[in-house]
């Protein structure tokens, strides 16, 4: 069963994201890994991850740390082997460097861990943080996503499979490949394709399906008789994608936003700033910052320029042409404006209608309600459909219009 979502309130500073930067290497080197340990792994490097480079420790309370994994936060002795593991795992990467060079490289996963005083403190080794920290090459890891797994070969599947998204399939891998992606490399068990697909693959294609915000499908490719590789499509989960977003009325895909992060402002003060001043106010204080040199901490001085209302120096008067591409600017922001407002309607219409659809369910009898999801299951006309009703019963988003219609049907004027 998928747990609650972290309260990102009760968290601090880079544990206040819900996504972690995964670089590809560790994602790759990360097979071997249990499930417990694959997830702290990914909750450290969350932790981590804005002083990745440029501190030589971290620090994480321990009960913080056990809650976002999600286990009993008094149970230490856990928490103790799953850090000992990740000391004691190898990781092994193969990449092409900054100048189009092989390079490997090898290191543990932690350098070193140690817990005192309800504190965890931990290091990566200054080569391997290097590789974790690496912009250009890395998967978005949903920490409350990872949650919902219940199997390491689930969610090693999963991170394997999520950086391919916005290209729709993983590409082929060789099926020794895959073993080690999966962590059961060395093992005589899954040499047989038939085992490995029953035990390891349909699991945890099955898992992925049901916990994370994409669906995969796999394929495979033979030599003569003998499968020899493996790829999977990947497409985005109509379902959860539609429930996983929390994206604070918009604030974080604005422009403003992206600007106040990148000056290295929390997410919690941008959002703050964004919504108390307004996106022109503190536009105009990020044209200020840009026009000041030698600033050392831009997040600073951003917060004593708005406090201040310093303002930025006046620009020559703009050319026609200058004029023309504000306006259009301007005119494409309000298309926007009008195309998310439509966006917001859409989304309270439908939480409306699910609304009475929810109350014309309670005042059905039993057996009305058995008959009413007999008939309604048998108008569905696909697998995914009928199965995602199965679960989500009449709160199932994917089939929000064919409920919607059916309660019309079977209630008419019920949404007017």
């Amino acid at each position: 069963m998928a747990q609650a979502p972290i309260d990102i309130d009760q968290l601090t500073g880079a544990l206040r994201r819900e996504t972690v930067r995964k670089n590809v290497a560790a994602i790759h080197i990360s097979g071997k890994l249990t499930l417990l340990q694959r997830k702290l792994s990914n909750v450290l490097l969350l932790n981590a991850y804005d002083a990745l480079t440029s501190a030589a420790t971290h620090t994480i309370d321990a009960r913080t740390l056990a809650m976002m994994v999600g286990y009993n936060s008094n149970d230490m002795d856990t928490l103790r082997a799953s850090l000992r593991a990740l000391a004691e795992t190898v990781a092994e990467w193969d990449m092409l460097d900054e100048q189009g060079r092989q390079e490997w490289g090898v290191s543990s996963l932690l350098s070193f861990a140690r817990l005192r005083g309800g504190v965890c403190e931990y290091a990566y080794s200054p080569a391997l943080a290097q590789k974790l920290h690496d912009p250009k090459i890395y998967a978005l890891i949903n920490i409350n996503i990872q949650r919902n797994f219940t199997s390491g070969h689930g969610l090693a599947l999963y991170e394997n499979c999520y950086r391919f998204v916005r290209t729709g399939s993983t590409g082929w891998w060789p099926l020794d490949v895959f073993r080690k992606l999966m962590g059961i490399d060395g093992s005589a068990y899954y040499e047989s394709y038939k085992q490995l697909n029953a035990k390891i693959i349909k699991p945890a294609v099955a898992e992925v399906n049901k916990n994370s915000d994409i669906l995969i499908t796999p394929e495979v490719r033979k030599k003569g008789r003998a499968v020899s590789d493996i790829r999977f499509l990947i497409a985005e989960n109509p379902q959860l994608a539609m429930f996983s977003i929390d994206d604070s009325d918009g604030l974080r895909g604005t422009d403003v936003y992206q600007a106040l992060v990148g000056q290295g402002v929390s997410d919690r003060l941008a959002r703050q700033w964004i919504a108390e001043h307004g996106e022109a106010y503190v536009t105009e204080k990020l044209t200020y910052l840009k026009q000041q040199s030698g600033v050392k901490s831009p997040a600073s001085y951003l917060s004593v320029a708005i406090r201040e209302d310093y303002k930025p120096r006046t620009a020559p008067e703009p050319s026609p042409q200058a004029v023309q591409i504000v306006a259009e600017m301007r005119a494409e922001a309000a298309r926007e404006d009008q195309a998310f407002a439509e966006r917001q309607a859409q989304r309270a219409e439908r939480a409306r209608r699910f609304d009475i659809v929810a109350t014309l369910v309670a005042q059905r009898n039993p057996t009305q309600r058995d008959a009413d999801k007999r008939l309604f299951i048998a108008s569905l006309d696909d697998d995914l459909s009928r199965e995602d009703f199965r679960t989500h019963g009449w709160s199932s988003a994917l089939n929000a219009s064919a409920i919607f219609a059916f309660w019309e049907d079977l209630s008419p004027g019920a949404f007017d």
